[in-house]
């Protein structure tokens, strides 16, 4: 049972509801308890070889220094599992959190010599708190079913990808949470981020912490403003800098979540182009106008929809939703203006989807026919013959009957 004694909650809901969703996706309750019959996923075993056989075991005995501050980190965290600390000879700033396979097996957490070098005490104690709650919050255990379920990640679904990297990005700033609540100085934890990513000392730099702070919002507002994108892991440090910042100076729970929204949104965004949101519009609109067409909304339509804008977007499925409550046909016709003035070339790209759409169902009626010759006269400027000749080219090559129309 962990306890925290902090005025504020280090949990990000969105991080939570992403974990569960991730976790219930991968059927994480039964593939957990095959695996504990089967004890197919020896990942902690291995390495807890590879570090016993290669690295110092942080002893009272040896390393006495760093087994104080470590277990001291551990105790202001109130984090009661049993943890094995390791320092391995390695060049790279970094650390890991492997967690325990088997109850009542300690977890383990790899701190690099490159990184005990370059780190004061305090500055280690923010890094350990941050591993430590990568422990608390269970993320190591999800990102083993993860890797398990997935060995090839290149398999991973789409949709299913941009919510793990999402969740990796945010369950990395709730750690930070945990790094700062073990050492509460923020001036010292930048000081950690500024050494981890550049390798250099604020100190010898003569760099201010306001100033480094000031500079970093600046830097942030390039994001903000939809000019860039976060695909890795982890987010970018300005995000993390601001993010324990606003830990740091808010006073509610209440207070931290509104004041995330705009880093969130930086973290949530998958495409950043004018012209993707209004393809996404797009997909959408005419995909609802084609499915509702006929009166009979069909399950697979549904699905080719959200297939389609899992490519621009986390949530594809909220998405849906709200473009359902507003005025349809107006959207559709100003995101078709919109694509067609900004990029007159996927004029037959749009065409080819609302025929997918009218396709999903493996059945075709006379209106959804007449809907798309519509569409493809009227708005997308398109001749019949033209039409006729897309839609012959697309069944013969991807139309697969009903199996219920066969028996």
């Amino acid at each position: 049972m962990t306890k925290i004694n902090n005025k504020l909650n280090p949990d990000i809901e969105l991080e939570k509801s992403l974990n569960e969703q991730i976790y219930n996706s991968l059927q994480g309750t039964v593939v957990e308890e095959v695996l504990k019959l089967a004890k197919t996923s020896a990942l902690p075993n291995y390495w807890r070889s590879t570090l016993e056989g290669h690295s110092f075991k942080v002893e009272e005995s040896m390393l006495n220094k760093y087994y104080k501050i470590f277990y001291e980190v551990k105790d202001k965290l109130g984090f009661e599992e049993k943890v094995d600390f390791y320092i391995t000879g390695d060049s790279s700033v970094n650390a890991f959190a492997v967690c325990a396979q088997e109850e009542g097996e300690p977890n383990i957490i790899n701190i690099n010599s490159a990184l005990i070098q370059l780190m004061t005490d305090d500055e280690l104690r923010f890094v350990v708190g941050h591993e430590l709650g990568h422990l608390i919050n269970k993320n190591a255990s999800l990102m083993r079913l993860i890797c398990f379920v997935f060995p090839n990640e290149e398999l991973i679904p789409i949709t299913l990808q941009y919510k793990i990297r999402l969740w990796q990005q945010l369950s990395e700033l709730v750690a930070d949470r945990y790094g700062y609540m073990a050492m509460p100085d923020l001036g010292v934890c930048i000081s950690a981020f500024f050494k981890m990513s550049s390798g250099l000392d604020f100190e010898k730099m003569d760099i201010n912490i306001n100033t480094f702070i000031e500079e970093n919002n600046k830097r942030l507002e390039y994001f903000i403003k939809d000019n860039g994108l976060n695909i890795a892991t982890h987010p970018i440090n300005p995000i993390r800098v601001q993010a324990l910042n606003l830990f740091s100076t808010c006073k509610s729970n209440e207070d931290i979540q509104n004041s995330m929204e705009d880093l969130t949104n930086i973290l949530i965004k998958v495409r950043s182009s004018e012209l993707d949101y209004y393809v996404s519009a797009f997909i959408a609109t005419a995909g609802l106008i084609v499915a509702n067409n006929d009166e009979e909304v069909d399950e697979k339509e549904i699905d080719a929809i959200l297939s389609n804008l899992s490519d621009f977007l986390i949530f594809p499925k909220a998405f849906l939703q709200n473009i359902a409550q507003g005025d349809i046909v107006e959207i559709f016709n100003q995101s078709v203006s919109k694509i067609l003035e900004i990029n007159p070339g996927q004029r037959e790209s749009l065409l080819r989807y609302i025929i997918t759409i009218v396709m999903a169902d493996k059945e075709f009626k006379l209106a959804e026919i007449e809907l798309v010759y519509n569409i493809g006269e009227k708005v997308l400027a398109y001749s019949k013959k033209e039409i006729a000749g897309i839609f012959a080219e697309m069944i013969q090559s991807n139309f697969v009957p009903n199996s219920n129309a066969m028996y």
